[in-house]
């Protein structure tokens, strides 16, 4: 029988470390051509709510399913379900909330270990909500951070983060009244907004910098202006496809010239050593994250993993045994 995972069980078993290893290892499965990847698609009832999905399938590891969620005024509803790839048995049901928070923020520290340079120790981080904390907390363990300034519009929340982060992760972080002031001598900046329009001017980037870009996953949100884009000497992405579909800040910064485009490179391809990552201290980097589904399977399989061994969990009753046997007679 498939095995309900609730947010409550999903937050006692994944932690950063565990969501490092598999979305790591899910991009290098990508680069082997065992992971197959369809980008996210949605479905808008006008008016009303939309209805997000994305697909991944990984031969090696046995596992495949879907990313489903919606969005409404009323919130957003998270659900993975986890497939044997084998036999097409459903495994398990995953409310996926702090999943996705983990994956991406996972995704973002990974880019940062393959992108950044290894001496970097000062973040500048825009945005304060939940997607915030799990990028700091990746970037975190791949990095040996001093300092991190964080800027969001409310300062009593931006005080908040910063007293919460400081605890958790015993660094330095520190309330700043501006982005610019967050991202002005950064080694590491990350943008995890919800803003529609340019938070980061590219005048404020110094040489060498990362830019983790993981709010902006519609064409006409943006989080980076013309100049910010401009000024990256490499652009990563997590999946091509899926970025020229949805990441506004490529799509408004490429201003319609499509041959950028080919100068745009897969994180799984850096990851796996086929293509090469920064090659000088000089150089400013941008990961331009937009969430693919290979990442929450792979995380999601892991908690499936351990669940079993930690019995925890829920089974649910669905196509029963008697009622397969019955079309099995039929047949």
């Amino acid at each position: 029988m498939p095995l309900l995972l609730t947010e409550s069980d999903v937050r006692k078993i994944l932690t950063m470390p565990l969501a490092l290893e598999a979305v790591e290892n899910s991009f290098r499965a990508i680069a082997a051509g065992s992971i197959e990847v369809d980008p996210r698609r949605r479905l808008n009832i006008p008016g009303k709510s939309y209805l997000h999905y994305m697909a991944a399938g990984d031969s090696t590891a046995g596992y495949m399913g879907l990313k489903i969620y919606t969005s409404s005024r009323s919130g957003l509803r998270f659900l993975v379900p986890l497939f044997d790839a084998g036999s097409g048995d459903l495994l398990a049901l995953v409310e996926a909330d702090y999943l996705g928070q983990v994956r991406t923020g996972a995704a973002s520290g990974v880019a940062t270990k393959f992108l950044s340079r290894p001496e970097a120790r000062t973040v500048g981080i825009l945005g304060t909500g939940g997607q915030a904390r799990t990028q700091l907390e990746a970037i975190a363990l791949v990095r040996k951070l001093e300092t991190v300034r964080a800027y969001g519009r409310d300062a009593d929340m931006r005080k908040q983060f910063s007293s919460e982060m400081s605890s958790r992760l015993s660094v330095r972080v520190v309330p700043v009244d501006s982005g610019e002031s967050a991202v002005r001598g950064a080694d590491i900046v990350v943008t995890a907004t919800t803003s529609t329009e340019p938070v980061v001017d590219g005048s404020w980037l110094e040489r060498g910098v990362h830019v983790n870009a993981i709010g902006a996953n519609f064409p006409q949100k943006r989080e980076l202006d013309d100049r910010a884009v401009s000024r990256a000497d490499l652009i990563v992405v997590d999946l091509r496809e899926q970025a020229r579909m949805e990441a506004g800040d490529l799509i408004h910064g490429f201003a319609g010239d499509d041959s950028r485009w080919q100068r745009v490179y897969e994180l799984a391809q850096i990851v796996a050593g086929k293509t090469a990552g920064r090659t000088s201290a000089e150089q400013i980097t941008l990961f331009k994250s937009s969430g693919i589904a290979s990442e929450d399977i792979a995380v999601a399989g892991r908690l499936y993993e351990m669940a079993l061994e930690r019995h925890m969990g829920t089974q649910v009753s669905m196509w029963g045994s008697e009622s397969r046997s019955a079309r099995r007679g039929e047949a």
